[in-house]
């Protein structure tokens, strides 16, 4: 449940209040905090407290990714870059970063052909142990770097909890990995660096799961979440997992957070990346996230669904053209950073 707090509520009394009927809050935005339950008798004794102004049941597992929450979409602003607004943000840049000579020139590349983030690994979580891991802080430096010449926001992974700290000191979005969507220490160091997270579904994740782990974060009085779609493992062996574009208008049905999709990992071929960016749009996604590399075949990793520049151009000219019909100029307020 969530509790509607008098903007003039005393604190200390509230805790004590709180503590006597052996309850805990979680901070939950503005003169609000959430309950865990929906017990009618406690949420009648809530509501005798003076600090208390109303008691709003939720029925959802997540009560503050859910819309009984928040009706109105969350849109996040980071630097000049506004996620869940009226034009599809578009997140773009290399799977691994692997020099400052090459990020840079990505970068450049994503911000002439309409890109807003720039998006790299420095931190690699791959499947065998003796592919390329990436270069750690000095490859967060490199995107730093990058910034600092193009302006674009940046994103990377975080892998581990006692990292957040240090790549929270680089990137403007911290973003969580499939496979670790569920790592429940992660997604609360996450939470708590206040930083915006970029929250990727896992492989056999479903999409409460997802929502759950987007609770985690938001639980921590982090409000700026973002919810990426990727693709899920099927039966299906055509393409590298299976991109479920389902999952965009049920999830925006359920939660206020903004929904990217991405379709480099979702398809994992690159002549899929651009149909389904522009399927994903249409869909209603809030944006997109690709892998994209001056000369692709040359990439250290992912190179088989990472696409070059042309192809990078015409994808961005296609989703905006798109989400100019469906949408127009929607108006949205900004309540992120």
């Amino acid at each position: 449940m969530i509790v509607m707090l008098n903007p003039k509520h005393n604190q200390q009394l509230l805790a004590q209040s709180l503590a006597e009927l052996g309850v805990t809050a979680y901070p939950a935005g503005a003169n609000r905090v959430m309950i865990a339950g929906n017990d009618a008798d406690l949420a009648n004794r809530l509501a005798q407290l003076p600090e208390v102004l109303e008691v709003v049941p939720v029925a959802r597992p997540y009560p503050l990714a859910s819309r009984e929450f928040q009706q109105e979409d969350t849109v996040i602003q980071v630097r000049d870059v506004v996620i869940g607004g009226s034009k599809p943000v578009v997140m773009a840049g290399p799977c691994s970063v692997e020099s400052v000579e090459n990020i840079v020139d990505i970068a450049k590349a994503v911000k002439r052909l309409g890109g807003h983030v720039l998006r790299g690994g420095a931190f690699k979580p791959r499947s065998s142990p003796y592919s390329f891991q990436g270069h750690g802080e000095e490859g967060l430096k490199m995107m730093a770097m990058a910034r600092e010449i193009t302006g674009l926001a940046i994103v990377s992974e975080v892998m581990e909890p006692d990292k957040v700290a240090l790549v929270s000191e680089y990137v403007d979005i911290l973003q969580i990995g499939a496979r670790n969507m569920q790592n429940y220490p992660l997604l609360r160091e996450a939470g708590k660096s206040m930083k915006p997270v970029l929250l990727k579904r896992g492989l056999s994740g479903t999409i409460e799961e997802w929502l759950m782990a987007a609770e985690y974060i938001l639980a921590q009085g982090n409000p700026n979440v973002i919810l990426c779609e990727r693709g899920i493992r099927t039966f299906e062996t055509a393409t590298r997992n299976t991109l479920d574009l389902n999952a965009v208008p049920v999830v925006k049905s359920l939660t206020h957070l903004p929904v990217i999709v991405d379709p480099s990992h979702g398809v994992g071929k690159r002549a899929f990346v651009r149909p389904m960016a522009r399927a994903g749009v249409a869909a209603g996604a809030d944006g997109v996230i690709v892998e994209i590399h001056p000369t692709p075949d040359q990439a250290m990793s992912d190179a088989a669904q990472t696409i070059d520049y042309q192809e990078f151009g015409l994808m961005v000219e296609e989703i905006n053209r798109i989400s100019d019909v469906l949408h127009g100029t929607r108006e949205k307020t900004v309540v992120g950073v």
